[in-house]
């Protein structure tokens, strides 16, 4: 039986070695309710201000703000914390293509594969995580080594 008290690997591999599924349903939940951070670096700030034809200056002044020394998207009180690029009635991301790195390897995050029981917690929240195909180990390590969440 593989440890599951951390996401170390038993030597058989991750208690998650034989993938995990998932299928993004676009409900936005990953994108809106407490307030938190999308941290963004300067290649993430370029490219989102060329999406919006906007320079870097201008989309860090619009939509970044700084915590200690790094950079998060800002999220909107009075939308229930929503991230500002989630378009309000669609629930999708206005910068899809270009969202930041955290946003892309949701929801495979180390916080959330860490244990079973870290991954049923998100599955509790995310209604794509748990459903559809199965994620592969190989695709679902390269997401794991993206960001440290």
């Amino acid at each position: 039986m593989p440890n599951t008290s951390d996401t170390a690997e038993a030597p058989d591999g991750p208690w998650y070695r034989d993938g995990l599924r998932f299928e993004c349903t676009e409900c936005g939940h990953c994108c809106s309710g407490a307030p938190g951070y999308v941290w963004v670096n300067a290649e993430e700030i370029a490219a989102i201000a060329r999406r919006l034809e906007i320079t870097t200056e201008e989309m860090e002044r619009r939509f970044v703000r700084k915590v200690g020394t790094r950079k998060t998207l800002i999220d909107l009180a009075e939308r229930n914390w929503d991230c500002v690029f989630l378009d309000a009635k669609t629930r999708g991301c206005t910068i899809y293509e270009d969202r930041p790195r955290q946003c892309r390897t949701w929801p495979f995050w180390k916080s959330n594969v860490k244990t079973p029981e870290a991954w049923k917690q998100t599955c509790e929240v995310c209604p794509g995580s748990g459903q559809g195909n199965v994620v592969p180990l190989v695709e679902i390590e390269l997401r794991l080594n993206v960001v440290k969440m």
